[in-house]
């Protein structure tokens, strides 16, 4: 790890002393899973807990990465000096290893400045989608985000996304980026694990002429863009509904007040224990909203105290977004990912139809999801007339497809994925918790003046394109020899090759492994969602309609499953 670069020790001491106490007390199998692989891109990014080693976030491979993403880049643009870079950052540290978010996004402006490349460093946190947003804008030629998202406070993610054009791929719209570009800044990084000369040196941030600083610009455009998605602002002005915000003590609460601001609403009321920036959760065991009610608790008793009715949450770097709304039971309904996208499309759709022009053609309009999320944007398309789509899990195969869809003329108003990412519009190419959050408050306004819940909207949508009924959760497992060996005995369950023909009672119809390509459904055996080798994912579709599907998650280790059952709208 040292002979790297003898310099790293010296200059980060804490990860020094790290590897050195595991040299002392002999623990050779921390050293060989430390020292031994590498970082990989997930569904996410590069994605690892913050600490010493080669698989570990930390400043060295930090460098690493950010001097193979400049070789790659250089490859494919011969103007990548004039588009320059964007760098964005959220507010996780950790102690043990002097690192934070905020240092490794200096060092990765570091390596680039140092090549003389132009770095657009945001002097503040921002959300996740500030990054793709800006590098769509300022037409730079890729960005990064370096966050832990709603991760446990051991981890930071390098988060890539990238805009690029001249290239056979959809860089340039600010998606992240996917197969074969992860694969290909693997191998430069590979070739480039020396740090060079200037990559250390964080301090050019501060004397580099190259660097700029674009939050002001972006926070200006970004909340100028958002009044394209915002249909009743007079009504917003004067509702009377109030709404409570939780940000979990990451980087939301200055972003979503400035949102509802320009979608003409009075400020949310923040939750005054999670509203800044705290790198250590101290309310929350665990700072992810999709988790409800449990880590909702201050977020519900300020609703009742300031007899607020609807409470929405970000997550620490602001790309997903939770939504509670009080029952007339005086219960609370945390919605799941896959309601709150039933409420979404119902109001993105409708909003079109009530907004757009009448030469408009439905049949001109897509909606599109992760294929382990509900269906119910499928059974609205099919009954309105327009198309949906569905993706290989993971917001990357989103963006890159909507950019396609736009290239050729089409129009999308909505996307999502059931772990409460959602994207309303197209001016960011992901999700965008923010965004999010003041169209479902928009939406509790209107239905406000209808005499109408979001609950009982929800329950009126279910009626008229069929009810959808999910559940999902997931099995924490950090060994991942026992994950291969879960998903290989369910590809050789009686005999080699051979899937589950039931589950208790119920009958097996259908066999869909999107990690080996396979799908009993198809003539020819063949998944149409394309392979993915490199990540677990089985579906079972049974004799009684329901889709049960188990899958690895590309960013925790987590055995994730998904089950749905759906009702044509004729049945209830």
């Amino acid at each position: 790890y040292f002979n790297t670069n003898c310099t790293a020790a010296v200059i980060n001491p804490k990860t020094k002393e790290q590897i050195e106490n595991l040299v002392r007390n002999g623990m050779n199998k921390e050293l060989r899973d430390r020292l031994c692989c590498r970082l990989t891109f997930g569904t996410a990014g590069l994605r690892s807990a913050m600490g010493a080693g080669f698989c570990y976030i930390n400043d060295l491979t930090v460098i690493q990465s950010t001097q193979g993403m400049y070789k790659y880049l250089e490859r494919c643009f011969s103007d990548f000096r004039q588009r320059g870079f964007v760098v964005g950052y959220d507010t996780r540290g950790q102690v043990t290893s002097s690192c934070s978010s905020k240092r490794l996004a200096k060092l990765t402006a570091a390596v680039l400045l140092a090549k003389g490349v132009p770095v657009y460093l945001f002097s503040k946190y921002v959300p996740t989608p500030f990054v793709p947003y800006a590098v769509r804008q300022l037409k730079a030629a890729a960005g990064v985000m370096i966050t832990a998202s709603h991760n446990r406070k051991e981890d930071n993610g390098y988060f890539s996304k990238c805009q690029v054009f001249l290239c056979q791929v959809y860089w340039e719209n600010g998606a992240q980026i996917t197969s074969p570009h992860d694969k290909e800044i693997l191998k430069c990084i590979e070739e480039c694990v020396e740090p060079w000369n200037g990559s250390w040196n964080e301090n050019l941030v501060d004397t580099s002429p190259l660097t700029q600083d674009p939050l002001e610009e972006i926070s200006k455009i970004y909340m100028e863009d958002l009044k394209k998605i915002c249909y009743h602002r007079e009504l917003n002005t004067k509702t009377n509904l109030k709404f409570i915000h939780t940000s979990f003590h990451g980087v939301g609460h200055d972003y979503v007040q400035l949102a509802f601001k320009a979608f003409g609403f009075k400020p949310p009321i923040p939750v005054p224990e999670q509203k800044d920036p705290d790198p250590d959760f101290s309310t929350v065991k665990c700072p992810n909203p999709e988790e409800g009610e449990c880590v909702l608790e201050l977020s519900l008793r300020l609703a009742e105290k300031e007899s607020a009715r609807v409470v929405v949450a970000t997550d620490p770097d602001a790309d997903r977004l939770a939504v509670a709304e009080l029952q007339e039971n005086g219960r609370w309904k945390v919605f799941t990912g896959n309601e709150l996208a039933a409420l979404f499309g119902w109001w993105m759709f409708r909003s079109w139809k009530a907004n757009g022009s009448k030469e408009a053609d439905v049949k001109n309009v897509y909606m599109l999801a992760t294929t382990v999320s509900s269906k119910i944007l499928k059974a609205i398309a099919l009954k309105e007339g327009f198309h949906f789509e569905e993706t290989l899990p993971g917001f990357k195969w989103i963006g890159s497809r909507v950019k396609d869809l736009l290239d050729n003329g089409k129009e999308v108003l909505f996307a999502f994925e059931e772990s409460i990412g959602f994207m309303c519009g197209t001016s960011v190419l992901d999700k965008d918790g923010v965004s999010a959050a003041v169209v479902i408050a928009e939406m509790a306004s209107y239905l406000e003046t209808k005499n109408l819940t979001l609950a009982q909207q929800l329950t009126e949508i279910y009626e008229m394109y069929g009810y959808h009924i999910s559940k999902t959760s997931y099995f924490l497992c950090y060994e991942p020899p026992t994950i291969k060996r879960v998903f290989e005995k369910l590809r050789n369950f009686d005999s080699p090759k051979s899937y589950p023909k039931s589950c208790g009672a119920y009958g097996i119809l259908h066999v869909r492994d999107v990690t080996t390509g396979y799908d009993s459904s198809q003539l020819n055996k063949k998944s149409v969602l394309p392979a993915s080798k490199n990540s677990q994912m089985i579906t079972f579709t049974f004799q009684n309609g329901c889709v049960a599907t188990l899958r690895t998650s590309g960013t925790e280790p987590k055995i994730k499953y998904y089950a749905e059952m759906c009702a044509r709208p004729e049945q209830r």
